[in-house]
This record gives C-alpha cells, sequence and structure tokens, in this order.
C-alpha cells in the first residue's frame, strides 16, 4: 500500500457475519478488502488486494490471548514485522488510545479518539427502539493521528449512514517514508476494536 490516492473510504459489508470491510481510495479504485476471522483466540485479520481475496498482502494479529491491552502485529506477504498498534488499556476506557510502533519497535505515532462524548451519546441511544436506528446518521466520531511532537498526520471520521458502515480516512499532513503503510493498517486494526465496542 504506497502512494494512495487520499480520502481513503473504509466500507464495512453487513450481509456477512464476519467483520469485513473494502478499502477504495478518492478516484473509487479498490485499495484492498479487509477480513477478521471469527472465533479465534488470538485476534487475527487478513488484508487481500480486493473482494476476489485471491492475493494476501497483510496478516495482523494479537501477540496474545484477547487481552486489553494487546498489541496487534503487522506482517507483510513474506512474513516481516513491518510495524504494530497497541490499545493503551486503561487509557482507552474513557476515550480510545493507541499507539503504533515501527518494525524496530519506536513509537511511530498515536490514534486518539477527538470526543468521547460522542461515543457515550451513540451507545446509550443506539440501545432505544426506533431512536437506535437513526444514531449512525447523528453520532459520528472521529480519531486523530499525530506523531510524538504533536504534529497531526490524518484523521478517520465514522460517516453519516446506518449501521455505522462508512469510515473515511483524510491525510492532513506529508506522510514519511513507511508512515502510510503503518498508519492505514493500524487504522484498518482499530476501527475493527472500536466498532465492536460500540
Amino acid at each position: 500500500m504506497q502512494d494512495l490516492y487520499f480520502p481513503l473510504e473504509f466500507q464495512f459489508k453487513i450481509s456477512t457475519l464476519a467483520n469485513d470491510f473494502s478499502v477504495k481510495d478518492a478516484g473509487g479504485l479498490p485499495v484492498c478488502y479487509v477480513r477478521q476471522k471469527l472465533f479465534k483466540l488470538k485476534e487475527e485479520v487478513i488484508v487481500f488486494n480486493d473482494e476476489s481475496q485471491s492475493e494476501q498482502l497483510y496478516t495482523i494479529k494479537a501477540n496474545q490471548w484477547i487481552d486489553f491491552s494487546a498489541a496487534y502485529v503487522f506482517r507483510d506477504r513474506t512474513g516481516q514485522e513491518i510495524g504494530r498498534v497497541a490499545r493503551k488499556g486503561w487509557a482507552s476506557l474513557w476515550k480510545a488510545h493507541y499507539e503504533a510502533y515501527d518494525q524496530n519497535q519506536q513509537q511511530d505515532f498515536t490514534i486518539r479518539e477527538a470526543n468521547a462524548w460522542v461515543k457515550v451519546a451513540d451507545g446509550l441511544l443506539s440501545e432505544l427502539p426506533i431512536v437506535g436506528i437513526l444514531t449512525g446518521y447523528f453520532f459520528n466520531p472521529s480519531y486523530t493521528v499525530t506523531r510524538p511532537d504533536g504534529t497531526l498526520i490524518a484523521t478517520l471520521k465514522k460517516q453519516k449512514s446506518f449501521f455505522g458502515r462508512k469510515f473515511t480516512v483524510t491525510q492532513e499532513s506529508a506522510f514519511e517514508p513507511g508512515e502510510q503503510e503503518r498508519i492505514v493498517l493500524s487504522l484498518m486494526m482499530m476501527i475493527l476494536l472500536e466498532r465492536r465496542r460500540g
């Protein structure tokens, strides 16, 4: 995933039991297809070239059994580790907080939820009959991706839609070498985890 044409769109499929979604670029062309394996003690996600799933590009796998603070390791098609993202346990209870690392275990960037109240309102109101169907149009969380020096490099925002199906990733600053790939993989894993939380 190099030289991508931003913004990217993540669109979840609602017709399958699996937590699958496609990624398209600003021109509507497919970038990849993401499939989360079901019923695994260690979470595992496979990133394919497209919906045909004919070519595997990456794997994302938890480094331990289902855990509050698991790290998710990214490997390319050769099996080489290219980075990882980790949920910051207790810090993520109120607002989602993840840290991403490069292949040398150096912190690369941080992903944070912009406004925790949006998620709280969405979670509470989505449980109400009829009203719950409409929350996807009114409560749309967003997440910022920043470098350790505070530079904003990307944002991910849920778009107005039923069932929380669409998310947009926008580039905010020029990427450094290798950053684009790790940012997109980190956001893929994060949105799978956060979408499950509500």
